[in-house]
């Protein structure tokens, strides 16, 4: 027997009924040999850490733009955070940890430079529109490897498309992610907002700190045990309604406290002007060919041109997006004779 279907086995002895199982997968876009060693799930979360769009989520804001210090968050490092609160609970819960790390190391692959304030500025610019998580797809179908793509199941594709809070997941492994992003962005915004002197605990209302925590410690265990406690031995992934409520008024509370101060906010407005004037730039019929092999053959193929000038873009890290419009706007000094 193939290591493989050894743990495909073991899958189907010591995960729940409601799980979703390797060999239960409905596929991939294109059929492939299945391999020796890993289940499907597996070697997708593999693809997903060896490809180019995964490491550029290190140089790409999470909350704070160019922030003075090195220890807030990236999307990087919220991305793993995600993917630590998501396997404990999936372990937990008896669901597949390898289908929920690898929707979760790749749930933002398609975000932007700049955070959601880059998200925004292309949503406004680009006809067809602009919204992340479908570019996270779009970046395993069509873009990763050279326009190859990575041929991801269609179990890791829907939870990436369906994380975000209107998203309806088919599996309870991509409920378990809907929950580990909001999760991990409370609290490790919350912990760089207290870096950045924008908040301390004690500005958290009593109604919220009484239910949830005092401290960032107390927060997330509140959060990982009550999911686990509410959905154990059942086909769900929820919240107690007490812990839901606070849940949402935290969240409300951030948005109101952090997500808009003008402190943590302040480069904001300079960066969305990069990221408008790059595409005004690119988006010039004369500029296309400055674009990579790869997705000047999605023009070839009839992808509609303000399409793949997000797609370049909405690929850039913060630091590559500043180098363009530095080299494209900004004028040069004259070598020195």
């Amino acid at each position: 027997m193939l290591i493989r279907e050894e743990i495909e086995a073991r899958e189907q002895n010591d995960l729940a009924p409601w799980a979703m199982h390797a060999v239960d997968s409905k596929g991939r876009l294109r059929k492939e040999p299945q391999d020796d060693l890993r289940p499907v799930f597996q070697r997708d979360r593999d693809r997903v850490v060896h490809c180019k769009s995964f490491r550029r989520l290190k140089d790409k804001t999470q909350v704070f733009i160019t922030p003075d210090g090195d220890h807030y968050r990236t999307r990087m490092t919220h991305t793993l955070e995600v993917s630590q609160n998501a396997r404990t609970i999936a372990k937990a819960l008896r669901l597949n940890e390898d289908l929920t790390e690898a929707i979760a190391l790749g749930h933002d692959l398609g975000h932007t430079p700049f955070g959601h304030a880059g998200e925004r500025v292309l949503n406004s610019l680009c006809p067809c529109g602009f919204d992340h998580a479908k570019q996270s797809v779009r970046i395993v179908d069509v873009l990763e490897k050279d326009g190859q793509g990575l041929n991801l199941t269609l179990e890791v594709r829907d939870g990436f498309l369906n994380h975000q809070t209107a998203g309806k997941p088919h599996t309870l492994e991509g409920r378990i992610i809907q929950f580990s992003d909001k999760i991990a962005y409370l609290h490790h915004d919350m912990d760089d907002a207290i870096r950045g002197g924008i908040l301390t605990n004690d500005d958290i209302p009593d109604e919220i700190a009484d239910v949830l925590g005092r401290t960032l410690e107390e927060r997330l265990d509140t959060f990982v045990h009550d999911i686990i406690t509410t959905s154990k031995g059942k086909p769900i992934v929820e919240m107690s309604p007490e812990i839901h409520d606070a849940f949402l008024k935290f969240r409300t509370f951030m948005f109101e406290n952090v997500y808009t101060n003008p402190k943590a906010k302040g480069e904001e407005g300079k960066a969305m002007y990069v990221v408008e004037e790059l595409y005004h730039h690119y988006i010039k019929d004369e500029n296309l060919a400055k674009l990579p092999g790869y997705l000047l053959r999605r023009l070839e193929l009839g992808d509609p041109k303000e399409r793949v000038v997000c797609d370049y873009i909405s690929s850039m890290t913060d630091r590559f997006a500043i180098a363009r419009f530095n080299d494209i706007y900004v004028p040069k000094c004259f070598a020195a004779q």
